[in-house]
C-alpha cells in the first residue's frame, strides 16, 4: 500500500473526511488553486495529531490550514496532505473573562461568543473571514487591535508531543507569531478579555463590519491584504498613487474599492495573481523606491 493509501485509510478510521484530488479552488477565499492529492479535515486534535505525526512517518509534505482567506494556492495543486482542524461549534468556553476557543472556531463565533458573555476586546476581529487558529499564527489584526493584544496562550501539536505558547513565548510580531514557519499545528487558544457592556460591543461590532463593506472589495474573492504595511506607509495608498488601481493580469485585478486587495473577477489562475503581484512591486519600486513584502502565503 502506497504512503497516501496509508494515510488516508488511517484518517478515515480516526473518523477524519478524506477527500483525494480535492480541488483547493474550494477551500481557500481567493478560490483559486488545483488538486491536493489528500485533503484531510480532523475531527479533533488528537486525531489531527495522529495524521501529521503520520505524515512525518511517511516522509509526506503535510501543511494545517484553517480558512484558507490568505492563501494562494498554485494552478498545479499540492503535493502530500492538506489538513484541516474541523470547526467544532462547541469548542468555544468561558472562564472568567477568558473565552478559550478551538483553533476551528471561526473567528466570528468568537466574537459572537464573547459578545454572549459582555466580554470586549475581541470586537476588531468580526469580519474577518478566518478561523482563531489562522488569527493567531499571522497575528491576525485591523481597526487598531491586534491578536497579540489578546492572546495570552496558545496550544499546539508537533513533531514529538503536544505543546504550548504563553506571553512573550508567542513571540508576536507584525503578522507573523512563534508559529510561522514552525511546522506547529495551533490546536487551542485563549484569550484574555474585559468585561464590558453588550449593547456598546454589538454597536463596535455592527460598525467595523459596516467599515468594512465600505471599503472592502467583499463582493469578490480575495486573500485581504495582498501586501504588508510598509513602515510609517499604506500599501493601498503606495498602490493607489502609482496609477494602478484597476490593473489587471487575466481575471486577477487590482480592487477599484481598494489598492490593497487583488480580486479575483472571474476564472483567475494562480499565475493571473502572481503576475499582478510582480508588476505592482516592480512599479511601486521604480516609482517610490518601496519595497512591497507579501502578506498573504502562497504554495
Amino acid at each position: 500500500m502506497a504512503a497516501l493509501e496509508r494515510i488516508a485509510a488511517a484518517a478515515r478510521a480516526a473518523g477524519a473526511q478524506v477527500l483525494e484530488g480535492e480541488p483547493m479552488r474550494l477551500h481557500t477565499s481567493f478560490k483559486i488553486g488545483g488538486p491536493a492529492e489528500l485533503f484531510i479535515t480532523a475531527a479533533s486534535a488528537a486525531s489531527a495529531a495522529g495524521i501529521a505525526g503520520l505524515c512525518e512517518r511517511e516522509e509526506l509534505p503535510f501543511l494545517a490550514i484553517g480558512n484558507g482567506s490568505n492563501l494562494l494556492v498554485s494552478d498545479a495543486g499540492v503535493k502530500g496532505v492538506i489538513l484541516r482542524l474541523a470547526g467544532d461549534p462547541s469548542g468555544i468556553a468561558l472562564q472568567g473573562t477568558e473565552l478559550i476557543c478551538s483553533a476551528g472556531v471561526q473567528l466570528s463565533a468568537a466574537c459572537g461568543a464573547a459578545h454572549d458573555g459582555s466580554l470586549t476586546g475581541l470586537e476588531f476581529a468580526y469580519g474577518i473571514p478566518g478561523t482563531v487558529g489562522g488569527a493567531v499564527f499571522m497575528n491576525a489584526g485591523a481597526y487598531g487591535g491586534e491578536m497579540k493584544d489578546i492572546v495570552v496562550r496558545a496550544e499546539h501539536i508537533g513533531r514529538q508531543s503536544a505543546g504550548a505558547f504563553e506571553g512573550p513565548d508567542l513571540c508576536f510580531g507584525y503578522r507573523r507569531s512563534a508559529y510561522t514557519g514552525s511546522g506547529l499545528i495551533i490546536t487551542k487558544v485563549r484569550f484574555r478579555l474585559r468585561r464590558g457592556d453588550a449593547g456598546a460591543i454589538e454597536s463596535r461590532m455592527r460598525l467595523l463590519l459596516q467599515r468594512r463593506r465600505e471599503k472592502q472589495p467583499l463582493d469578490y474573492p480575495s486573500a485581504g491584504s495582498v501586501f504588508k504595511r510598509p513602515e510609517g506607509r499604506y500599501a493601498g495608498a503606495l498602490i493607489e498613487g502609482c496609477g494602478l488601481k484597476g490593473a489587471s493580469e487575466g481575471a486577477a485585478m487590482v480592487s477599484e474599492k481598494h489598492a490593497g486587495f487583488i480580486i479575483n473577477t472571474g476564472g483567475a489562475t494562480c499565475a493571473d495573481v502572481r503576475k499582478l503581484i510582480e508588476r505592482i512591486q516592480n512599479e511601486v519600486l521604480r516609482q517610490t523606491g518601496v519595497a512591497l513584502e507579501c502578506e498573504i502565503r502562497i504554495l
